[in-house]
């Protein structure tokens, strides 16, 4: 009804009907403004979006603040030689675009219900000179950080930049400046966190991959769960013996390399003459269908000591390995002091393998007997060796 009003009036450059009850629903009726018009302010009345389909073709400067206003419609009536809009004061939840405006130079949407404005607007709005958006609940997130770079770029066309655009939510940043909220590329990069992610957990991977091979990891994850299970076996065979009883003064570890040397001093010396010691040996111990590590542990449990056989052949022998690892977990478990290291040869250090790091921890923290190659100290080296085993079966 006012745009019929107004049809005939020729001359009509300016009109204000601000503060009234004006709505509009968008009949099909078409509106007939005054083609002469060119200011109108019509702010402070009960329109809504529809209202972008009754509008002057020629108007310059239009004034919807403070309206009902949810967002500018596609494909309504292009608005060539708008300059000035101002919808302050609406519903407002996001940057309306200049596809209908391309005149545009000045735009207010402060006071509206923008939480994160769209960051292409002074790319799609290259004419736009000012944009007031200040004072909306702008909601500090990833989707801000362009908006706030595109503020960088614009070369201050964003007018009452920084004061009157402050973060409303989260709780945690409230009055925060726009201008002072960061977050990392990473932090909001989907992809670039994934490939970060990707590469640390291949790096993790590797890392222990390789201390895993180096240290030996799965050897001793194995050994342990064998020895469990044989422990578990003879509980369940034997339950009410709990404690082992001795039945060996020592259980002896050695290299077949250096078996010569065990059957031809070793045991002669300690199971011949004067206080005779029982030593268990594998060879004749070892009880005929169980496993080779399960006899292990049972030979190692059944003896007061473990005596083990140090040479250059020792650290290249499998078997020996898992029986000092054995020993060693006996020696922990029990809180005893039942290991004896006879050093044979000398072991130069750079041919330890890295998994002998127990090995290496003994040698250099427990005292061991060295075997003489002179035959005048041989007698002393026996007593000695006596003197650590001694005990009544």
């Amino acid at each position: 009804k006012v745009s019929f009003m107004t049809s005939h009036m020729k001359s009509l450059k300016y009109l204000d009907m601000s503060s009234n009850l004006l709505r509009h629903e968008g009949a099909d009726v078409q509106c007939q403004w005054a083609e002469s018009l060119t200011e109108l302010d019509l702010s402070s009345n009960q329109l809504t979006d529809a209202v972008f389909k009754c509008l002057p073709v020629n108007i310059q400067t239009l004034d919807l603040q403070n309206n009902q206003i949810n967002s500018v419609p596609r494909g309504m009536a292009e608005l060539k030689a708008l300059k000035e809009l101002n919808l302050a004061s609406n519903r407002l939840a996001d940057l309306p675009g200049c596809g209908g405006f391309t005149s545009l130079e000045f735009l207010n949407v402060e006071m509206n219900s923008i939480l994160t404005p769209s960051a292409d607007f002074f790319q799609s709005c290259p004419r736009v000179r000012e944009l007031q958006a200040g004072k909306n609940p702008f909601k500090c997130s990833c989707e801000l950080r362009d908006f706030i770079r595109g503020e960088r770029q614009s070369g201050g066309r964003l007018f009452g930049w920084p004061a009157a655009y402050m973060c409303e939510y989260p709780e945690d940043l409230r009055g925060t400046q726009l201008r002072d909220f960061h977050l990392s590329e990473l932090a909001c990069n989907t992809v670039l966190l994934l490939v970060t992610a990707l590469l640390l957990t291949l790096v993790l991977v590797a890392v222990v991959a390789f201390l895993c091979i180096y240290l030996d990891v799965l050897w001793y994850v194995r050994m342990t769960w064998q020895w469990t299970q044989t422990k578990r076996r003879a509980w369940h065979n034997h339950p009410a013996e709990q404690e082992t009883v001795l039945q060996f003064h020592a259980f002896i570890s050695y290299s077949e390399r250096d078996a010569l040397w065990v059957k031809d001093e070793l045991i002669p010396n300690l199971e011949k003459g004067e206080g005779c010691v029982q030593l268990c040996q594998h060879e004749r111990n070892f009880i005929p269908g169980k496993s080779i590590v399960e006899n292990i542990i049972n030979c190692i449990e059944k003896s007061y000591k473990s005596i083990f056989v140090l040479s250059p052949n020792f650290v290249q022998s499998e078997w020996c390995h898992y029986e000092l690892y054995f020993a060693h977990h006996k020696l922990f478990s029990e809180n005893s002091n039942s290991l004896i290291l006879i050093l044979l040869e000398p072991i130069p250090p750079y041919i330890i393998p890295a998994r002998y790091h127990k090995l290496k921890a003994l040698m250099a923290k427990r005292t061991y007997l060295e075997w003489p190659k002179e035959r005048s100290k041989r007698a002393l080296f026996w007593a000695n060796l006596r003197a650590a085993i001694n005990i009544n079966l």
